[in-house]
């Protein structure tokens, strides 16, 4: 029997192979963001029913009817040339007409998605920084993120290179208007 010489893996492939062997406990989420492996927690209810109230509107008044995935996991670009960020964001649309995720894997691309919502829990900064830069690195055209310790929700749009050209930020109990293929103006009043 002759042993067969194999290449060292990069400390990248390590780091990928290692997200994707994690037994995270029930509920808990792991996600890899520009080579950090992030875990959170569960979400609490106040998380949910901000969810909630944003999926509500859209499949009631968005000019395109949407499909929607909470907690399905994204193949971003990462600044690491041979890593991808997999990040699993709060909520997901992508045109009902697509049918996206019907074929998608467990880790898929981002093509087609419309927009990709995020609830600030306990790692804010995650939300705030890593996952923008990722999602717009992706050419994701619209993040809406709903930030809890500010009380307020911004929609990053036109994503360039590593961020977003335009971002609309407006505090709770004001309206938030949502471009095509949305095309409506999201009421924040219940978020209060």
């Amino acid at each position: 029997m002759t042993a067969m010489a194999h290449e060292p893996l990069t400390q990248e492939e390590v780091l990928l192979e290692g997200f994707l062997a994690l037994d995270t406990p029930e509920g808990f989420r792991a996600e890899l963001i520009e080579g950090e492996i992030v875990v959170t927690p569960p979400p609490d209810g106040e998380h949910e029913d901000y969810i909630s109230l944003v999926l509500e509107q859209v499949f009631e008044r968005s000019h395109t009817k949407m499909q929607f995935s909470g907690n399905k996991g994204l193949k971003l670009r990462s600044p690491l040339d041979i890593l991808k960020d997999h990040v699993i964001p709060d909520g997901t649309f992508a045109p009902k007409e697509l049918r996206l995720f019907r074929s998608g894997e467990s880790w898929m691309p981002c093509t087609g998605v419309a927009m990709v919502v995020e609830v600030t829990s306990s790692k804010p900064s995650v939300d705030r920084e890593q996952k923008r830069r990722s999602y717009a690195r992706s050419g994701i055209p619209l993040y809406l993120l709903v930030d809890r310790g500010k009380s307020s929700v911004t929609l990053f749009s036109e994503p360039e290179e590593d961020d977003y050209r335009q971002h609309c930020r407006i505090p709770f109990g004001k309206h938030l208007t949502l471009p095509e293929p949305f095309g409506f103006d999201l009421d924040t009043s219940e978020f209060v």
